[in-house]
């Protein structure tokens, strides 16, 4: 990776295009860090009112803006729902699936409608959050305003939109004039940006009080034994990112005038991990529902809306383990169901039929649907049961480190359980963050390498 990337700058072209990206990279970070008029930002990121929300998910993608209130609190979220549902319309709305298919000028009028989609959303979402902002957490409200009126609530509302329209912006820029994936790159910045705190939390479990005197060596132990489970997730996430199966598949010779077409002898590749990040984003909105709604009722006048809220804090949040099963549930379902909208074996079957080809030992027509089916199935439940590993492995050692007994235990010994709990907490959010910090560059290596085929450039063939 690092060698394609060396030699990626040593071409003018595309010099210009890794500087352009790093420069909207750069704008978009310190846009996080721009404040919005009547909202007290550092009350806001002093308090833990996100914790087991779909908001926590929500900042780790933002960068921690959305936990800081900046202008781009909002990120990339409503661009990239924007895009699940417009890929999504286009499977079951008949016109959006001939504009998929009309190449460039479809591909426009898609990109039109996400644009329309992103804005819409993001209004909705900016009132939500505003709502939010004013209601505070436990009663505190995050305005500096006390008692705010229409035009407060307007600015705050329009700030927050015109963050997201200019983070779709920039994606845009990015895949016009940078090395492309523009939402992706985004995400990547964010994600990569909150290791600070990663890191500061190891040096305190290492040195407690700051300094080298105070040197704590089961610190030590669980920062090296973090650090392996990292390094080991990160590799299961490389080898699922590149593994496949292969289905053979035969051509006919055929005889057309004087010449003979097929004949050959090649394969149908279905990926392992053909969903991606995708399971992880839709269940993470879904269990994360009931946690946001007790956070939002929380200060109801209802006693018994109030008690139902309770319960749910208690007994359903990202340390227990009814969360922990229900969400790894819902990611296996979710990778079947996406499979099943992205993935047609009519289609692929039909295709392979149509060039003279058959696999080996399997009839045209039905069965050969039944048999890819049957494979994709199976390889679909490899696929998302190494997802479920990658995003509730962290989680399942966070709620060990949960669990009273373990907690006495580090009292006992004069230590913070919190921090031990903190840092493994910060990827039990983080298995699709994972997925996506590897996944982008991967992507981006294979992107580079591919226009510098391109421009006939041989040295990283060499």
């Amino acid at each position: 990776m690092f060698k394609t990337l060396k030699n990626a700058w040593g071409i003018a072209d595309l010099k210009k295009k890794i500087l352009f990206t790093l420069l909207i990279v750069v704008l978009y970070r310190l846009g996080a860090s721009i404040p919005v008029p009547f909202v007290d930002a550092g009350l806001m990121s002093s308090t833990d009112a996100f914790r087991g929300t779909i908001l926590q998910y929500l900042n780790i993608i933002s960068g921690e803006a959305l936990g800081k209130a900046t202008l781009l609190a909002l990120g990339v979220s409503p661009y990239i729902t924007a895009s699940i549902v417009v890929q999504l319309l286009t499977i079951a709305i008949p016109p959006l699936e001939r504009w998929s298919k009309e190449g460039e000028e479809g591909k426009k009028k898609l990109n039109v409608l996400t644009r329309i989609i992103t804005v819409v959303l993001a209004l909705v979402t900016s009132i939500g959050y505003t709502m939010f902002l004013d209601n505070g957490y436990n009663g505190t409200s995050y305005l500096t305003v006390a008692e705010p009126n229409f035009f407060h609530y307007m600015i705050i509302v329009l700030c927050y939109c015109a963050g997201a329209a200019l983070v779709m912006w920039m994606a845009e820029k990015i895949n016009e004039s940078g090395i492309g994936n523009g939402i992706s790159i985004i995400l990547f910045a964010n994600i990569v940006a909150g290791i600070y705190t990663t890191v500061a939390t190891m040096w305190q479990l290492i040195f407690p009080t700051g300094s080298f005197k105070s040197f704590d060596w089961l610190g030590l132990v669980v920062v090296l034994a973090f650090i392996v489970v990292l390094l080991g997730l990160v590799l299961i996430v490389v080898w699922m990112s590149d593994a496949e199966r292969r289905i053979p598949i035969q051509y006919a010779k055929r005889v057309v005038g004087r010449k003979m077409y097929g004949g050959q002898n090649t394969n149908l590749p279905i990926k392992v991990n053909m969903t991606g990040v995708m399971p992880i984003i839709f269940a993470n909105s879904i269990v994360t529902i009931p946690a946001t709604l007790a956070m939002l009722l929380s200060n109801t006048s209802w006693k018994w809306v109030e008690k139902v809220s309770d319960v749910i804090t208690k007994y359903f949040n990202y340390d227990s383990w009814a969360y922990l099963v229900v969400f790894m549930v819902l990611l296996i379902a979710f990778a079947y169901f996406y499979v099943m909208i992205s993935f047609n074996p009519v289609e692929v079957a039909n295709n392979i039929k149509n060039n003279g080809g058959a696999i080996p030992g399997i009839r045209v027509g039905r069965p050969t649907v039944e048999h890819i089916k049957k494979i994709l199935y199976r390889v679909t439940l490899v696929g998302a049961l190494l997802v479920a590993f990658i995003a509730c492995f962290p989680m399942l050692l966070n709620n060990i480190l949960s669990i009273n007994a373990i907690q006495e235990a580090f009292e006992h010994y004069g230590r913070t359980p919190e921090l031990y709990q903190g840092l493994f907490s910060t990827l039990a959010f983080g298995g699709s963050s994972l997925m996506i910090v590897v996944g982008v560059a991967l992507e981006t290596t294979r992107e580079l390498e591919a226009q510098m085929t391109l421009r006939n450039y041989k040295g990283f063939l060499d």
